[in-house]
């Protein structure tokens, strides 16, 4: 009975895994996709004379995003997550 229990987990468990698997790949897809169209729009800023930090939009995104967001994802992790993101993009146009 025990091994019947511990083997269905364990199945329970590699299904799971394969699903976080999937979504990873969609999260590295979905970023390289984010960070080709912020390439593009550093050189249209470059091109009109901007600066690439924009920190009113910045925060027009994570406010956006913490008003949208219905959790389990706490605000702070959020902020940590999306503002590490536009760190990267916002380096990778310099």
């Amino acid at each position: 009975m025990k091994r019947e229990v511990g083997s269905h987990l364990s199945q329970k468990l590699m299904e799971r895994r394969k699903e976080l698997d999937l979504i990873n790949q969609k999260l590295l897809t979905l970023l390289n996709q984010r960070l080709r169209i912020t390439l593009e729009i550093g050189k249209v800023k470059k091109e009109m004379g901007k600066k690439i930090y924009d920190t009113e939009r910045e925060k027009e995104i994570l406010d956006r995003l913490k008003r949208e967001n219905t959790g389990p994802l706490k605000e702070k992790d959020l902020e940590k997550i999306f503002t590490t993101i536009m760190k990267v993009c916002r380096q990778s146009q310099i």
